[in-house]
This record gives C-alpha cells, sequence and structure tokens, in this order.
C-alpha cells in the first residue's frame, strides 16, 4: 500500500515551528556587567528566530537590542553597585583578601532580598505574564529559581563563570577534585599530591559555605514564594540544560552528560573597521603596532589606588609601541606619555583583532581570554580576584600569556613583561595553535547555544537528557554507600566465619579431651582389672 511521506517531510517544519515565538525570560544575578554579554549574543540570536526575551540584570541597559525588554531593578541595582565598591587592586597588592567569605556568603541572600522586594520585581511577578523558558545564569541562580518554580516552566543555565563547576557538578556532570581545579584559585589540572590535597580542601570548603548561604537564602524565598517552595538544591539538580562557556581549547576538556554543551566564545566576533580617529592613531605606530591595556568590567580603574596608575603609566610610557588604555573613569594624573591614550570605552574585539596589535595587557577574565585566543594575540595576565587566578594559570601553561601577581608588580616587572610577550615568538605561536583549535567547530557557538534553547523548549524541558545522578548525594554517587554494604557484609562473614571457626575448634578440643580422658580411664580400668585377676589367680593356687 502507497504511504505518503508528507508527515516524515513536514516533520522538521513542525518541530522548527513549535519552538518559533517562545517568550523567553532571561536572569542573571552575576555581580559585573561582562555576565549580560553571553546572554546579549543569545538573545540577538533568538531574536532573529522570531523568539520574545525578556532580560532582568542589575545593570541598566547601555542600548537598545529590538525585540528584547531589558528589566534592571533598582533595589537589585543599587545593591551590586554598593556590593562591589571594594578596592579590589589596592587588597591584593596589599595580600589581602579582597571579598572576604562573609562578604561572599551574604551577597546571594541579600542580593536575592533586595531584587524580590523591589516593586518593579513585585510588579512583574504580579503582572501575569507567562514564559516557556527561563535562561539563568549558572553564577549565583538559586535566587531566580524561584521564579522559575512560580511560573512553573523549565529553565537552563548560561555557566558565565566557566571554571565554576557547581552548576553541572549538581546536575550530576562527574567534577572528581583530583582534575578540576578550584575556580578560585591558580591550580590546573595537571596538579601533583600537596596541589590535589589543598584544592580538595578548597573545594569542600566552597560547597560547606554555599551549603550555608543557601540555607539563608533558602528563608528569603519562602517569606517570598510561600513555604511549600522546594529547598534551592532540589530545584537546581532539575536543570534541563547547562549552555557551558567552555572550551578544551582554552578551559579544560570535561566529561559532560548530554544536557551540557560548550558554548564558549559566543560573543566573539571579527573585527570591524575603527573610528577613524583610532585607527589613525594607530597606523602612526608604524611597523612597532600598539598595545592593548584593559582591566575589564568587573575591577573598575577608578577604585585603583593612584600610586598603581602610575605604576602602569611608568611601565607603558617606556614602549616604542602606542598604547590604548580603557579606564572607566577619569583619573587625576599628569604627565601622560604621548604613547598612551585613555579612554573610557574602546571596541576590544576591534582592537584583538586589529594587524598592528602586538599584546594584550589584562586582568585574565574569561570572556577576555577567550576573545584573545579568539584573534590570536598573546597576553600579559594580571589576576585580581575571582576565576581571574586559574584562567591565567592555564593561560600560562599553554604558553600563550605571561602571568603577573600584583603582591610583587613594580613598574620594571610590568615593562619587562610586556616586551617578553611581545620579542618571543613563542608566545604568538602558542596562541596561533590555540585559536586554531577554538575557530575547528562545525558550527559556531551562537549556531549549538540556539538549538539547543530551541531543544528544551520543543521537548518540554528535555528531561529525557537528565541523568540519575542528580538524585544522588555524595555517597551514593561515589558508591560509597555500596562499599560500605560491602566492607559490613566482609566484616559480617569474617565474623561469623571466626566465630563457627572457634566454636568448630571448641568442640573438637572439648571432643578430644573427652575421648583422651575416655581412653584414660579406660586403661585405668583395664589395669585394675588385669590386677584383680592376677590377685584371684594367686589367691587360687595357695589353696
Amino acid at each position: 500500500m502507497y504511504r505518503s511521506r508528507w508527515p516524515y517531510l513536514c516533520l522538521p517544519i513542525l518541530l522548527a515551528a513549535s519552538a518559533c515565538g517562545s517568550n523567553i525570560l532571561m536572569i542573571t544575578m552575576g555581580g559585573t556587567k561582562s555576565h549580560k554579554m553571553p546572554f546579549w549574543e543569545l538573545s540577538r540570536g533568538l531574536i532573529r528566530r522570531g523568539h520574545n526575551i525578556t532580560f532582568i540584570s542589575a545593570f541598566p541597559a547601555d542600548f537598545h537590542i529590538t525585540g528584547m525588554e531589558e528589566i534592571a531593578p533598582e533595589g537589585l541595582v543599587s545593591y551590586v553597585r554598593q556590593f562591589m565598591s571594594f578596592d579590589l587592586v589596592g587588597s591584593r597588592m596589599r595580600g589581602e583578601i579582597q571579598i572576604s567569605v562573609q562578604d561572599i556568603i551574604r551577597y546571594g541572600y541579600e542580593a536575592c532580598d533586595a531584587f524580590l522586594n523591589d516593586p518593579e520585581t513585585r510588579a512583574f511577578l504580579r503582572s501575569g505574564r507567562s514564559f516557556d523558558l527561563i535562561v539563568l545564569d549558572g553564577a549565583y541562580p538559586e535566587c531566580a529559581l524561584g521564579i522559575a518554580y512560580k511560573f512553573k516552566v523549565p529553565f537552563m543555565y548560561i555557566n558565565t563563570v566557566g571554571f565554576y563547576s557547581t552548576p553541572f557538578s549538581i546536575s550530576g556532570s562527574p567534577t572528581p577534585y583530583s582534575v578540576t581545579p578550584f575556580f578560585g584559585y591558580g591550580f590546573t589540572d595537571n596538579m601533583g599530591i600537596l596541589e590535589k590535597t589543598l584544592n580538595a580542601a578548597f573545594q569542600i570548603g566552597s560547597s560547606a559555605a554555599h551549603a550555608f548561604s543557601m540555607q539563608l537564602l533558602q528563608g528569603v524565598l519562602r517569606r517570598n514564594f510561600g513555604s511549600q517552595v522546594p529547598h534551592v538544591y532540589d530545584m537546581a539538580k532539575n536543570v534541563s540544560f547547562i549552555l557551558q562557556n567552555g572550551h578544551y581549547s582554552v578551559s579544560y576538556p570535561r566529561p559532560y552528560l548530554p544536557n551540557v554543551a560548550e558554548v564558549a566564545c559566543i560573543h566573539c566576533k571579527e573585527p570591524k573597521v575603527l573610528d577613524p580617529e583610532i585607527e589613525e592613531w594607530i597606523s602612526g605606530a608604524g611597523e612597532t603596532g600598539f598595545v592593548y591595556v584593559s582591566m575589564g568590567s568587573s575591577v573598575r580603574t577608578s577604585n585603583m589606588p593612584l600610586s598603581v596608575h602610575r605604576l602602569f603609566v611608568e611601565a607603558l610610557g617606556r614602549l616604542s609601541q602606542r598604547v590604548l588604555w580603557k579606564q572607566d573613569a577619569e583619573q587625576n594624573m599628569t604627565d601622560i606619555p604621548s604613547n598612551i591614550r585613555l579612554y573610557k570605552w574602546l571596541p576590544q574585539q576591534d582592537l584583538l583583532g586589529h594587524p598592528k596589535i602586538k599584546a594584550f595587557v589584562t586582568h585574565g577574565g574569561l570572556l577576555s581570554m577567550f576573545e584573545t585566543v579568539y584573534h590570536g594575540v598573546p597576553i600579559v595576565s594580571i589576576p585580581v580576584f575571582c576565576d581571574h587566578d586559574a584562567n591565567a594559570a592555564k593561560a600560562e601553561g599553554d604558553g600563550y600569556a605571561k602571568k603577573l601577581d600584583l603582591r610583587h608588580l613594580d613598574s620594571e616587572k610590568l615593562y619587562e613583561a610586556i616586551q617578553e610577550v611581545i620579542r618571543e615568538p613563542s608566545y604568538k605561536t602558542e596562541v596561533r595553535k590555540r585559536q586554531i583549535l577554538l575557530r575547528d567547530q562545525k558550527e559556531t557557538p551562537l549556531e549549538r547555544a540556539i538549538y539547543w534553547t530551541e531543544y528544551v523548549i520543543r521537548h518540554k524541558g528535555a528531561y529525557h537528557l537528565q541523568s540519575p545522578a542528580k538524585d544522588l548525594n555524595f555517597f551514593q554517587y561515589y558508591c560509597l554507600d555500596s562499599l560500605l554494604l560491602v566492607t559490613s557484609l566482609l566484616i559480617t562473614i569474617y565474623g561469623l566465619m571466626s566465630y563457627a571457626l572457634r566454636l568448630s575448634f571448641n568442640r573438637l578440643i572439648n571432643y578430644v579431651q573427652k575421648r583422651q580422658l575416655k581412653n584414660l580411664f579406660g586403661s585405668s580400668n583395664n589395669v585394675l582389672n588385669l590386677k584383680e585377676l592376677n590377685g584371684t589367680g594367686k589367691s587360687k593356687k595357695n589353696l
């Protein structure tokens, strides 16, 4: 019988249509503006596919994206602005902890309280709007999980801090301490026994602090969403999919489950033509080229000590190259050398992709690391806090970065490091190798991210991708309960066998002793009987 092929031909179209025109809510509770970048890029791609995006963050919109509604609740904005006013560079140079454990713990629940108690947030939650999917930041997603619970829709993560393993660890992907370096320290995945021990201690301590913080945050969620709201960890392990900001060329090869896809460099782009004024100034450098300096959005130069600015000026002023230096505020400095220009904003990727760039001086943020590899530029990395040390350690180990320690930094060391990166060919060679690996992908990271986002929408959460490992605790996951059971059984069997052997041996001894006694008594009786017989015989003779 002839069967129509139309159902098979139309199936891809029907599947694609089922995900088109979806309403998607995105939320990042991250404390720096750079957390928004992967969300922006994914949003642009999804908007071109006909989806509607609502994006909530702690940073008001700098520009408008058609098809996106951005919401920045003032309560959250004010809290994050005040919280991130630390002198990160100055405290690092003094050897102090920039953000204490207490501050890290309180950020989660205090930011959540500021966010959920903001009038704009409350109005949004009462608006009656509906969504098909919620996309959360893998860094501090716990507060927004309450919103996912309220809307009763699937949620997924963009894990912006790529070396932060908690999101995919909770969802079941393996993260053994032996090869998973703690994101807040300068370890790599090649650790000796002492480093592995310290790394495990950091990981366990971090997990304990996180668990304590979540207990406090749970109270905030219950006050806002009711006492029946599930525990944060129970909600978190039900994540549908994770877009991981990582790639083995820059981060590490990892054994992810099917509900994790690497989308690092989702924001990377080919360079565009520069502003004529900047292009003219760069061209004036001739073959010596230029050096680009930026400490990212997480390290505000306005909070840096003036002595650090002078240190940089002294080192950069000695270079034969021209220098473009991004600063977020005007500094009270005079006598800026003629080879240095300061800008409040610069098109970073357009500069990194410029043929005359020689080196990039950076704080070591992960997005900057991907951009520098994507464009093939060697770097001088000066880590400040959070994942900067881990990023810089990996880059230095891969051979395309020179890492400097702020605690021992002076103008001479900075100058020599920049000169080394520019003059030593190995830095350029190694970054080009990584560039080839990063770009050698069957599809762009954005195409991959869009596909999996729509896949989750099409399949109503794609829960079939989840592993039962997410429901196992530490002892169950590593079969420690099975080991305990087997050990208990072996001990029990050993005990029973020992008891049985002792009992049998004792009975055997008793049996032998009884036989020996019986034989002894038997021999004695025979002797007595013999004597009696002998005595009787003598008596008869006498008679």
